[in-house]
Order: structure tokens, then sequence, then C-alpha cells
């Protein structure tokens, strides 16, 4: 959830010098988010501190040499504001594992994809008239990541939750329904995201049925079958998109 926007954005928007520097301040940004989640959630202990001081100088210092090298591509700072806050306050109340946050932190997640475009040699400053692909490819990322929320939880936190399976299987289902509308009436490449999604709704309930059934699922069988998924929504979008 961490890269696959990036990639892709970087990869649709044309790789520039500047995709360096910034994916290095994307990643240790996000070190420096959940090291200061663990301290706000330890309850601000001083043992939990070192990392959230040295995560966040190198990511100010990163910050700095990508708008040294595009300062244009400050102006999408304000928009990680609000997920961020979501987030860290759900850490300091030890609510950080809530249905909201996990969807807030992919909506932040998947902004970067918007942002790593803009920052390709193929454009000039979309933040100003945001490049409609790079929209569509971070509510793909979005849409698939969100998903993933949902079906972790319904088959690993919240294993056993028939309110949870009923989510996960609406959420995918509407996904399905969305690719088909987009399918026929838009761009008919999308097929290929809707087969996609057929595939994951399917997922979804052949896990939930044979966790029903006594089967073992392991958490980390899940965790591969998300890295599969993951790679194959990732490549099909920019191909697609």
């Amino acid at each position: 959830m961490v890269i696959a926007p990036f990639m892709v954005g970087a990869i649709t928007g044309g790789f520039a010098w500047v995709h360096v520097p910034l994916l290095a301040f994307w990643l240790i940004g996000y070190f420096a988010f959940f090291a200061t989640s663990q301290w706000l959630r330890s309850g601000r202990r001083s043992k939990w501190f070192p990392p959230v001081r040295f995560y966040s100088l190198v990511a100010v210092g990163l910050g700095l040499v990508v708008l040294a090298l595009e300062p244009r591509l400050g102006g999408w700072a304000p928009v990680f504001v609000p997920p961020a806050a979501v987030g860290l306050w759900a850490a300091a109340h030890r609510r950080d594992r809530d249905l909201l946050v996990g969807l807030t932190t992919v909506v932040g997640s998947s902004l970067m994809t918007v942002v790593a475009f803009d920052a390709g040699t193929d454009n000039s400053g979309i933040a100003d008239g945001a490049d409609i692909r790079a929209w569509w490819l971070a509510a793909v990322q979005a849409a698939y990541f969100a998903g993933t929320v949902f079906y972790v939880k319904s088959v690993i936190r919240e294993r056993g939750s028939r309110r949870f399976w009923a989510l996960s299987l609406g959420y995918h289902a509407a996904c399905l329904l969305a690719a088909v509308l987009v399918a026929s009436f838009l761009n008919p490449r999308w097929w290929w995201l809707a087969a996609v999604a057929a595939l994951l709704l399917g997922r979804a309930v052949w896990v939930w049925l044979e966790i029903e059934r006594g089967r073992g699922i392991t958490p980390k069988a899940i965790g591969i079958g998300e890295a599969v998924a993951t790679a194959v929504v990732t490549l099909l979008s920019l191909w697609v998109v």
C-alpha cells in the first residue's frame, strides 16, 4: 500500500530525478508516522520517542531536498494533513485498528499516485488542473486497497463476524459493478479490471466459506495472496487506465 501507488504514478507520469528523493521522503515519512503512532499509543513514553525524532528529522531533510528540486510539489502537502491527523488521533486514543482509520490511511496512500504522476517529466503542475488519468489511477489504487481493509479484517481480526463478512462481500460487489459500468460506458479495457474484481469477490467468498468449515487459512497464506493480488492490480492498471 505504500509502494504500489507511488510506482504507478511515477511510471505513468514519466520518470524524473525528483522521484528519487520523493520516494525516500515518502518511505521515511511513513516510518515517522508509524513511529509517532506507536509513541502516542504507548501514552507518550520516553523510550518510544527516539525513533520519532530520528525519522522526523530525516523526513524533514528529504522534504527540503524535494522542494529544492521541485517547489510546486509543496502544493500537495495540505491534502495529506487530514488522513495523517486522523491516524495520529486514533493512535493516541488506541483506536488505530478502527475500520474508518484503515480506510483513511488508504486514501492518504492512494493520493501519492497523483503526486508521483505530477512529479513526472510529462507533467507541469497538475495540482492546478489535475490530469484525469492520474485521478483514475489513484481511484483504482484506493478501491483495491480499501477492499483489502475489508477483506483482511473479515478473515483475521474479525474472523467469524458475519457483519464484517457482509461488509467485505458488499464492498467487493460494489467494486465489480463500478468496473463493469466504466467498461460498458467509458473504457472497454476496464473489462480486465472487472474480471479481477470478480476474482477478488470470489476469493472473499471462498476464504470465508473455508473458515466456516474449520479449514486452516493462515495469516501467512492471506498475506501471500494479497501480495499476488497487489502485483496483478498494479500491473494491470498501468495498461488499462
